[in-house]
C-alpha cells in the first residue's frame, strides 16, 4: 500500500485544498504516481482546480476524481505511491475514519487564535478517537510575519503537537498562481515557492519516518 496523506480542518479558508494540490504536485514531479481522493462533493475544489490546470497545458499532478466516501477512494490506495485526499472542512465521524486510515493527518490552521484552537480542538478529538499524535501534525499558513510564526509554533508545542517546518505566507501570487491551475509552489517567484517547497517536503519527510 502507498502512503495516504489527509487534510483535515473543522473550518474553511485555512489553506486545506491549497496544500493539498502542492503536495500532490510536488510528489507527481518528483516521480511518485499520485491519486488526489477530493472527498468534498460539494464544492470539489481540487477536481475544479485540476481541469483548469490541464485546459491550461500544465502537466497533471497524478489523477484527481471526486468521492463521496473514504471508503471508495481508499480502494485506490494500493494503486499508487501516494493517496491525497482532501476532506470537506468540517469535524465529523468521516474526519476521525479518515485520519484512521492516513498515515498523516495534516490540519491546516492561520496563526490567530480564532484558527489555532479549532485546529487544536480536532487535533484533540483525533487523538481521543485513537490516532497517535505522531500522525496529526499542524500546517501554518496565510501568515505575514516571523514574529506570528514563532507564537503559533510555541502554541502548537504547548498543546502537545508537532507543527510542520515551513509556512504559506500570505501572498496574492499564490492566489493567483492558483487561479490558473498552478500549485503554491509554481508560483513566478522563486522565494514564496522554496518557502512553500520546504512545508512539501516536511510532509513528505514525516511520512517517511
Amino acid at each position: 500500500m502507498g502512503y495516504i496523506v489527509s487534510f483535515i480542518a473543522q473550518k474553511g479558508g485555512v489553506g486545506k485544498s491549497t496544500l493539498a494540490r502542492a503536495l500532490a504536485r510536488e510528489a507527481s514531479a518528483g516521480g511518485w504516481d499520485v491519486k488526489v481522493a477530493d472527498l468534498d462533493t460539494q464544492q470539489g475544489t481540487v477536481a475544479d482546480w485540476h481541469k483548469v490546470r490541464l485546459n491550461s497545458g500544465y502537466d497533471p499532478v497524478g489523477s484527481v476524481e471526486v468521492f463521496g466516501t473514504v471508503a471508495t477512494a481508499l480502494k485506490n490506495a494500493d494503486n499508487h505511491d501516494l493517496l491525497v485526499m482532501d476532506a470537506a472542512a468540517r469535524a465529523s465521524a468521516v474526519t476521525a475514519d479518515l485520519a484512521k486510515h492516513s498515515h498523516l493527518s495534516v490540519i491546516p490552521t492561520c496563526a490567530s487564535r480564532d484558527d489555532l484552537m479549532p485546529a487544536i480542538r480536532l487535533a484533540n478529538e483525533l487523538r481521543k478517537t485513537g490516532i497517535p499524535t505522531n500522525k496529526i501534525a499542524l500546517a501554518l499558513t496565510r501568515v505575514t510575519t516571523e514574529a506570528e510564526i514563532r507564537e503559533a509554533r510555541e502554541f502548537i508545542a504547548e498543546a502537545g503537537y508537532t507543527a510542520l517546518d515551513g509556512c504559506l505566507y500570505e501572498k496574492p501570487a499564490y492566489r493567483q498562481a492558483q487561479n490558473t491551475g498552478l500549485a503554491v509552489t509554481e508560483t513566478r517567484y522563486k522565494a514564496l515557492n522554496e518557502k512553500a517547497e520546504i512545508l512539501m517536503q516536511s510532509i513528505l519527510d514525516k511520512i517517511a519516518q
